[in-house]
């Protein structure tokens, strides 16, 4: 599975720091409050710094919700990587205003992040959220990628969504044969047709090293279902937009998941 640069952040986060050195260090670094300490009511966040100056422009967003906020050691590693990615792209801006000072090329000098992760599954042992980045930095449009993360209740901890499964091998032996079939029928409808046919096209699609997979649950007592997340240029050309599809789960995917997560997931 491609790891997008929150999850790794993440796990490097979560490896080396206890949840109070990390509340610590971001508070006394950067001077922001965690979203949520263990005695207050959870809160979604939607922070936003935009920026008007020079003939340029600069806006950022980042949000999450408030079952993130109720975890402090998950709402403390949103809140760094938050605030990285604000640092980063401030000193970017600055950059492009002093590169193109007195150009009359508000592409040249306009920034943008938005940054929003979402629950997709919320069970006795799972959070799984999932994350989508939008960032526009010059250029003819903004490039966007998805992300996810799971945070175990039962050991606190993150993971990676491929921490679940015995190994990539045994997930794409699962699930590539019902996700290709689905991303097709999802290609034809959005392009109007299939080509150059429908077995060269299952023949193309992406590998999971690719895509982004998070495991997601309809009705918060188990994961039933794995949606797959290709950006664009993933699976089709810009305009096509991303794709997402959303795939069951089997018997042969639950044999797929380390014994210990088994329960966690139901297939029908």
């Amino acid at each position: 599975m491609r790891l997008g640069p929150v999850m790794g952040a993440w796990l490097a986060i979560a490896a080396c720091s206890s949840p109070e050195e990390m509340g610590e260090a971001i508070a006394g670094e950067r001077g922001v409050e965690l979203a949520v300490s263990p005695t207050d009511d959870p809160r979604p966040v939607d922070f936003e710094d935009n920026d008007e100056r020079d003939g340029g422009t600069r806006d950022f967003a980042f949000s999450w919700p408030a079952a993130a906020s109720a975890i402090p050691e998950l709402a403390a590693i949103l809140a760094e990587r938050r605030d990285s990615a604000l640092a980063e792209q401030k000193d970017d801006w600055e950059q492009a205003l002093v590169d193109f000072a007195g150009e009359d090329c508000v592409g040249c000098k306009a920034r943008s992040h938005t940054t929003s992760w979402n629950v997709a599954a919320d069970t006795a042992r799972f959070l799984s959220l999932e994350g989508e980045t939008s960032i526009y930095s010059g250029g003819a449009h903004p490039n966007s990628f998805f992300d996810a993360a799971v945070w175990d209740r039962e050991r606190g901890q993150a993971l990676e969504p491929m921490d679940l499964f015995t190994s990539p091998a045994a997930l794409s032996d699962a699930l590539r044969e019902p996700y290709c079939e689905a991303l097709v029928d999802a290609q034809a409808e959005r392009r109007g047709e299939v080509y150059p046919s429908r077995a060269e096209m299952i023949e193309r699609c992406p590998g999971f090293d690719q895509l982004v997979i998070v495991p997601v649950s309809s009705g918060g007592e188990a994961i039933d279902a794995i949606r797959v997340l290709a950006a664009p240029y993933v699976a089709g050309a810009y305009a096509e937009g991303p794709y997402v599809v959303t795939v069951p789960v089997t018997r042969a995917l639950v044999d797929a998941v380390k014994e210990d997560y088994r329960s966690a997931f139901a297939a029908p």
